[in-house]
């Protein structure tokens, strides 16, 4: 009898960890992010550092908010140094083009992080988001380069039309890209506006004119990102500058032809496991985030 409660006691353990093993293969284990390519084919991170070592300009279409994206444009940066060392600069739409100066000063040390962070106009979400890429770049000597138009030239745009720009002093126009620019649609900030019913609290501004807005600032990253050639260049900006190949990228081959560039996205997805259509061909290559994962703001 003590055998067959023995056996039987065996027979019950053996069925709780086959249970228990089916019950976890069942439940698939949490992801912070995935790697894909623009067919939507999972890629490996070693994989992408060798593709996007190898061209001019790469270009990182972030979701402003999202915590792993901020992460991995670490990583990206910190990879892409190993590579091309004295080579590589960094440029960011966050930081606009007549702060140039006060972030020279920053990284060569002749100011203090203080006055840095009181001068700078830095976004709301410098610290969380952006303080990791300048300490980095101030560490190891990366130039970095402001290359937004200052903000108040874009918002009178938007006001006024690009016509205004003409009326600016030498020195103001010193800070956008040439005049008269050569004004180019971008559909993916087109579709934007549209979702947002115009810009939402600015239901009444003029549609043309905020796409021109868009268009001077994708216009003056292109140029300081083009004056800043040759080298190896990884530019940070919101996803919809560079989405299709379009908003910055016609305006810099139009500055500097034949410049070899990469797009990596960002996306957010409910389900990680594969990238979805909508998103095939808007870029190179995809970091792909949960919907849930927490965001900085």
């Amino acid at each position: 009898m003590k055998i067959i409660k023995k056996l039987r006691l065996l027979v019950c353990l053996v069925c709780m960890l086959m249970a228990t093993q089916a019950i976890a293969q069942t439940q698939s284990q949490p992801e912070a992010y995935r790697l894909y390519d623009s067919k939507g084919k999972s890629i490996t991170y070693d994989q992408l550092i060798k593709s996007i070592a190898k061209v001019d300009v790469v270009f990182v279409g972030e979701i402003h908010n999202c915590v792993i994206t901020h992460w991995l444009e670490q990583k990206l940066l910190e990879s892409l140094y190993k590579v091309h060392g004295k080579s590589l600069k960094m440029g960011m739409e966050m930081f606009e083009s007549d702060n140039q100066l006060i972030l020279d000063e920053y990284l060569h040390g002749q100011i203090t992080g203080d006055r840095f962070e009181d001068e700078a106009r830095l976004w709301p979400n410098y610290s969380t988001d952006y303080a990791g890429l300048i300490s980095y770049a101030r560490e190891h000597h990366i130039p970095v380069v402001a290359t937004n138009v200052p903000r108040r030239y874009a918002t009178a745009v938007k006001e006024h039309g690009l016509a205004y720009l003409d009326s600016l002093s030498t020195e103001a126009k010193s800070y956008m890209a040439p005049l008269p620019i050569r004004f180019q649609t971008n559909e993916s900030v087109e579709q934007g506006f549209a979702l947002m019913g115009v810009m939402g609290k600015n239901k009444n501004a003029n549609p043309r004119q905020i796409a021109e807005a868009q268009a001077i600032k994708d216009a003056t990253m292109a140029w300081r990102i083009a004056k800043n050639l040759p080298s190896k260049f990884i530019h940070f900006n919101g996803n919809f500058h560079t989405d299709n190949h379009d908003g910055i990228i016609p305006y810099l081959l139009q500055y500097k032809p034949g410049t070899t560039y990469t797009v990596v996205r960002a996306v957010r997805q409910e389900d990680i496991s594969h990238l979805e259509e909508d998103y095939k061909g808007i870029a190179d290559f995809y970091i792909c985030v949960p919907e849930d994962m927490t965001t900085s703001y």
